[in-house]
């Protein structure tokens, strides 16, 4: 019997890509895709899905990380594998502790996903070293530290430095300098430029 599988993806193309990949495979079966990752968990509910392939950001916002791990929570035996552009740092993070089988980057990563998606089924956890590599401004986004970017994510909100600091427990002084120095590694000249910068390319989102 081939795996169900349900795709979880809100853009045309990759949805499509990810159908084609799935229905060529005789191991497995394209049970459905939706656009919206909360609508994920009913689909579980009716007990046919082994496999689903769950982008990170979907339609209206819904996270497939949340819808992930409410998955986890009902249904330990589904296998979930989190498919994204982004290469926002924590949602790597976070996939792992909510036990997420697999991770997969969909522009970056060396090993197919159909290959992926057999591990997946056969016990494994597929997990790439690190997020992809990308340029912004006069370095990259592996050249800041997990401090940076974690003021990186607060300041898209717009906040002054010390509503920043109160959230992360931090002294005004201390985002500001980190800021400063993200500002000179990357060579931009405002903050705000900064953080549209780091959300347009998925290094940095709230």
């Amino acid at each position: 019997m081939p795996y169900n599988v349900l795709i979880v993806e809100d853009q045309e193309m990759p949805k499509q890509l990810f159908e084609i990949y799935v229905k060529s495979d005789p191991r497995f079966h394209h049970f459905a895709s939706i656009t919206n990752a909360s609508l994920a968990v009913d689909f579980c509910s009716h007990g046919r899905v082994d496999l689903i392939l769950m982008d990170v950001m979907t339609e209206l916002g819904s996270s497939g990380l949340d819808a992930a791990e409410e998955i986890k929570k009902k249904y330990p035996g589904i296998k979930i594998v989190i498919v994204t552009s982004m290469p926002e740092a924590s949602w790597l993070r976070r996939a792992k502790e909510i036990g997420v089988d697999s991770f997969w980057y969909k522009e970056a990563q060396k090993e197919p996903i159909l290959a992926v998606m057999e591990r997946t089924m056969a016990g494994e956890s597929i997990y790439p070293d690190q997020t992809p590599t990308v340029q912004i401004g006069y370095t990259n986004n592996h050249d800041f530290t997990e401090r940076e970017l974690e003021i990186l994510r607060e300041l898209i909100s717009g906040d002054s430095n010390a509503e920043i600091g109160e959230r992360l427990g931090i002294g005004a002084s201390t985002v500001k300098y980190h800021v400063q120095n993200m500002l000179e590694k990357t060579g931009m000249h405002t903050r705000t430029e900064l953080a549209a910068v780091a959300r347009s390319l998925g290094i940095a989102i709230k």
